[in-house]
């Protein structure tokens, strides 16, 4: 199978690829090197509505497949991904920025492995029987919701847009999936793909466009019973607006300013290569990134220095090479949001450490969107820049003189997303885990992912949980039955 990506996109509906209902083309980007690479197409209510047509078409017989032949295409949908590893990395690579090492280490993989852990998931679905003495019993069906819609973000693409698709549809749901429009490519490679896999026409339908437009055509539907959504917190509240007076299902993963907590006692070494991962990986566009470092006072001049020069040598550069550490940042508006947020750091009195400049580089990408990584000290908890979600190459360094001051800081944002401490006292990793109002709480590591456990966040950082029995949960509904004796 050739997975040659065209130059105009076309939805995915009903197990074919149809040109949207406008006629009208949004223009998509290479981020690395300017050049305009294709067009997709720009979607609105009336291509929701052809989808929601096939979803409906396909649900009755999706949602009663036997559990093996439902495994059996998921899995096969997972074997496809990883056979054609290059091409899907090339693509997420050319439409995000990223390096291509790390599209293959990490995106395409991951995106694999969402389809393979949830084929076998389903596979164990289980519920739950309650004996009531000798007067009753009761059991809890799950069943699939109907139609769910999925709405994904451009930062890991096909990462998260498999990571709602798999659990939804391996629940015996059907799908109406929105992928970001800045990051178009592998959503459209895995239409490709569900094809070859032989997964029924309607299962999953892939409409592209922007969220003003088709997100919010999802989201309005009256026969999307649910929605699951990874984005901004400005646009998890719009949604969350429209949907709960219709009282949808929602999961909203969204915005973290996430603190990165070092005690003196760490492991150093693996402490600080472990930091500079989790403050610039994908150019500091993962939700999950610590975007705050607050470090005991008594090493603060220690770390700072050795940080300082680490993140100095990390090589800017085309994301196709292997030696590129940091890639283009996503688009030209976000490319500018970033630098504006560093100026509003300098203007609060921020001292720029490292970085805080765009770069121009020569050759292939000399039209690239490029930040230094940026390091910024000498601001408070309560400043714009340690409040806002930046979403890039940028941290700031905060010293903290007591366990008690490290929690406050922790805990002094919106955000409650994730958070990393690092220290070998078992007491202090306990009462700050404990304490740290965080979905996700690492101790000495960073993305430690087990796919069983629960993600999301708390307070403005989301509604919600992914992941395990909690995904799908969250794609069925419980029915309890009671018999009497």
């Amino acid at each position: 199978m050739q997975l040659d990506i065209p130059s105009q996109l076309e939805n995915f509906i009903g197990g074919n690829f149809i040109g949207s209902r406008s006629g009208q083309f949004l223009q998509n980007f290479n981020p690395a090197t300017g050049e305009p690479t294709s067009q997709i197409p720009d979607s609105n209510g009336q291509d929701i509505e052809l989808a929601v047509s096939a979803a409906k078409k396909a649900l009755p017989a999706w949602s009663n497949l036997p559990a093996e032949e439902k495994f059996n295409i998921l899995n096969k949908i997972a074997t496809l991904i990883d056979e054609h590893m290059e091409a899907f990395a090339l693509a997420e690579t050319n439409d995000n920025g990223k390096p291509l090492w790390l599209s293959k280490k990490v995106d395409i993989y991951r995106a694999a492995a969402n389809f393979r852990f949830f084929a076998t998931g389903l596979m164990h679905f289980s519920s739950e029987a309650h004996a009531m003495e000798d007067r009753a019993i009761n059991y809890t069906l799950r069943q699939p919701i109907g139609i769910v819609g999925c709405i994904s973000p451009w930062n890991l693409p096909l990462y998260l847009f498999t990571w709602k698709i798999a659990p939804a549809i391996a629940a015996g749901n059907c799908v109406i999936a929105k992928p970001s429009e800045v990051t178009p490519h592998t959503a459209w490679l895995l239409g490709k793909i569900c094809q070859e896999a032989g997964l029924p026409p309607g299962v999953l339908n892939i409409v592209h466009g922007t969220g003003s437009s088709c997100g919010e055509a999802i989201v309005k539907h009256p026969e999307i019973k649910a929605i699951s959504f990874t984005g901004s917190t400005r646009a998890g509240a719009q949604i969350a607006g429209i949907a709960a007076p219709m009282f949808k299902k929602l999961s909203l993963e969204l915005g973290g300013k996430n603190p990165n907590i070092i005690f003196a006692d760490c492991n150093w070494e693996k402490m600080m290569a472990t930091t500079l991962q989790s403050s610039f990986a994908n150019q500091g566009q993962i939700c999950l990134c610590g975007s705050r470092i607050l470090i005991e006072a008594s090493v603060y001049e220690k770390f700072k220095l050795e940080f300082v020069e680490k993140t100095k040598t990390l090589k800017i550069g085309d994301p196709l090479l292997d030696t590129t550490k940091q890639g283009a940042i996503v688009s030209k508006m976000h490319f500018d949001k970033i630098l504006a947020a560093i100026e509003t750091a300098k203007a609060e009195g921020g001292k720029i450490l490292c970085g805080g400049q765009a770069v121009q580089l020569e050759g292939r990408c000399s039209n690239g969107l490029f930040i230094q990584p940026t390091i910024i000290e000498g601001l408070g908890p309560s400043c714009k820049t340690n409040t806002d979600e930046i979403f890039g190459p940028v941290v700031t360094l905060q010293p903290f003189y007591s366990t008690d001051e490290a929690i406050a800081l922790a805990n002094a944002t919106d955000y409650g997303l994730a958070a990393t401490i690092w220290t070998q006292d078992i007491s202090i990793a306990n009462k700050m885990a404990a304490q740290i109002e965080a979905g996700i709480v690492w101790v000495n590591c960073w993305l430690q992912r087990d796919l069983r456990t629960a993600f999301g966040g708390v307070k403005n950082s989301g509604v919600g949980r992914e992941g395990g029995w909690e995904a799908m949960k969250f794609f069925t509904e419980a029915k309890n039955v009671c018999i009497e004796f």
